[in-house]
């Protein structure tokens, strides 16, 4: 038999290849567990039917108000059932979905909303005020529903009408707007800007539906797991974490407000068996290292590493703790640190070694490389030598939203350039040691370092400024801001520049901590940014000066 055999009457067709989507995850969970809660949000609850059944007639409302297929309909709001059910019902409708990061000021969320041309906005209403203010800076503002959840704070209406209401006016027997390919985008996430505005991060149904399954698969979730959301559902659709547990059947433990109360309250209350966690969110949960689990619960760790200390703590409280790293043009976390068998034997400063690494990538995840970003060749396994951290994969994005320079950029000879400096050990395991376009991870939130520097410089007192992350105990990393003085003039204090910064900024990216000197620079004049690092004692100088020669 020759290969030509098999290039005959062997072809795709309707019953052999239908368009990968995670929206079918929906139909199938109502199909085979109709009467499961799929959702719990304080005092309320709703099965997998009424899940169903309000997610398709939010898709019917938004086709009936002229929502079409390719228009970006965007959501500001925390963890809540409205947020889930956007993730279903607005690509239902066949239009893509903008989950907005509530914590931005109004002027970024102006822009989200300009740059991505959406048509129509959901807005919780403890967010009414930022959105209303952001909606003023647009010549042509997209219409507005209001979110009145029930455990939101008062706030005032600015929508044409109420989520409620709007669902109201859908059909649920509404078939939906399905993908007629698998290379339609379902949502367009926007990242932290790291040299001005944020990219807007496309990604597919397909790419989100293989990541869906990444995410149950490389966790090994078990049969009707029970999610706790500490995970924003905007970061990158709650790592897709939005449809997986869909996927799963599994239930939806929504969170408005994250604390360490609420969070083992909700652990106790709830048979909580998994959650995601910024290393924040593992600071808190450390400080009440009293209170110990009833049962184990699962946790996937991204961001910073988390403090060794905090680590302990923890685990101690029995968390069950996994390192991951993903990032929003991936769609979520491909690579993790998996915990080998015999590694729990090991000494414990080894094991806190191990734990801090990134990983190997996922078995859905086709490639993982560190190298030279130019010539593509690997760097050796010695723990040492660095290299640009690059991806490849069915889960990687489309590409950014009009801005196809970058796009080519970031993809170029078939590998996704993260923008972070890694090593590889010599079990394969790779660890991030840098982040070339020096991003502040605080809390789990990406923070510029040149979005806050070009504020900063906006005092009238400041000749030059450099941001740079310096180690904090609860956020992980904060801002940490350098500043030269103009000659002649009247020097402000720390209190006056942080207050300058709060005025224009999002309080989680504003600097902590001011220092006035000259800055160090080199013959040509560029700021030396990896000696402020030193004196900030952020962890890229620590490691740096740590490491051998």
């Amino acid at each position: 038999m020759s290969a030509d055999s098999y290039s005959k009457g062997l072809e795709r067709c309707d019953a052999n290849h239908l368009p990968l989507t995670p929206l079918g995850f929906l139909d199938r969970a109502a199909l085979v567990q109709p009467h499961r809660l799929a959702v719990i949000h304080g005092s309320h609850t709703q099965t997998w039917k009424q899940t169903r059944e309000r997610c398709y007639r939010l898709a019917s409302a938004l086709v009936s108000r002229g929502i079409r297929v390719g228009d970006t309909v965007s959501v500001l709001a925390p963890n809540t059932p409205a947020m889930l059910e956007a993730h279903f019902g607005v690509p239902l409708s066949g239009a893509v979905l903008t989950a907005i990061n509530h914590r931005l000021d109004a002027e970024g969320i102006a822009f989200i909303l300009r740059h991505g041309e959406c048509k129509l906005l959901l807005v919780d209403r403890e967010y009414a005020a930022v959105a209303g203010a952001a909606l003023a800076m647009l010549d042509n503002p997209p219409a507005v529903i209001d979110i009145n959840d029930h455990l939101a704070p008062e706030g005032q209406a600015i929508g044409q009408t109420d989520y409620e209401s709007l669902l109201a006016e859908g059909d649920p027997a509404f078939p939906g707007v399905w993908p007629e390919d698998e290379w339609q985008p379902i949502a367009l996430n926007y990242t932290s800007g790291t040299t001005g505005d944020p990219k807007g991060v496309v990604a597919s149904h397909r790419g989100t539906y293989l990541m869906s399954q990444l995410q149950i698969t490389n966790w090994a979730m078990p049969r009707a797991p029970r999610y706790l959301w500490t995970l924003p559902m905007f970061h990158a659709n709650g790592w897709c974490f939005t449809w997986g547990i869909t996927a799963a059947a599994g239930t939806h433990v929504c969170l408005r407000r994250v604390s360490a109360d609420n969070v083992l309250d909700a652990i106790d209350q709830h048979q909580v068996d998994h959650l995601c966690a910024a290393p924040i969110v593992m600071a808190m949960l450390a400080d009440t290292r009293s209170r110990k689990l009833e049962r184990p619960v699962r946790v996937l760790t991204a961001g910073s590493p988390p403090p060794l200390a905090v680590l302990e703590s923890v685990l101690a409280m029995g968390f069950d703790v996994e390192h991951v790293f993903g990032i929003t043009e991936v769609s979520g976390t491909p690579v993790s640190c998996v915990w080998q068998d015999g590694w729990s034997e090991l000494p414990g400063d080894v094991q806190g070694k191990l734990r801090v690494c990134q990983g190997a990538r996922a078995a859905m995840f086709e490639g993982l490389m560190v190298g030279d970003a130019q010539t593509l060749a690997p760097v050796p396994q010695d723990g040492k030598t660095t290299g640009k951290l690059m991806l490849r994969g069915n889960t990687v994005m489309m590409g950014y939203f009009k801005n196809e320079a970058a796009t080519r950029k970031a993809l170029a000879d078939g590998w996704f350039r993260t923008g972070d400096v890694a090593v590889m050990h010599d079990n394969g395991y790779i660890q991030i040691t840098d982040r070339s376009k020096d991003v502040i991870i605080s809390g789990g939130e990406n923070i510029s370092s040149v979005e806050v520097e070009d504020v900063v410089h906006a005092h009238p007192a400041v000749l030059h400024a450099a941001v740079v992350a310096q180690p904090d105990e609860k956020w992980g990393e904060v801002p940490c801001v350098f500043i030269e003085l103009r000659q002649g003039v009247a020097a402000p204090s720390e209190e006056e520049i942080i207050a300058f910064c709060r005025q224009r900024l999002a309080h989680f990216k504003c600097p902590r901590r001011v220092i006035f000197n000259e800055l160090p620079k080199t013959a040509t004049g560029k700021i030396q940014k990896f000696r402020l690092r030193q004196e900030a004692g952020s962890r890229e100088a620590i490691t740096r000066l740590a490491a051998p020669a």
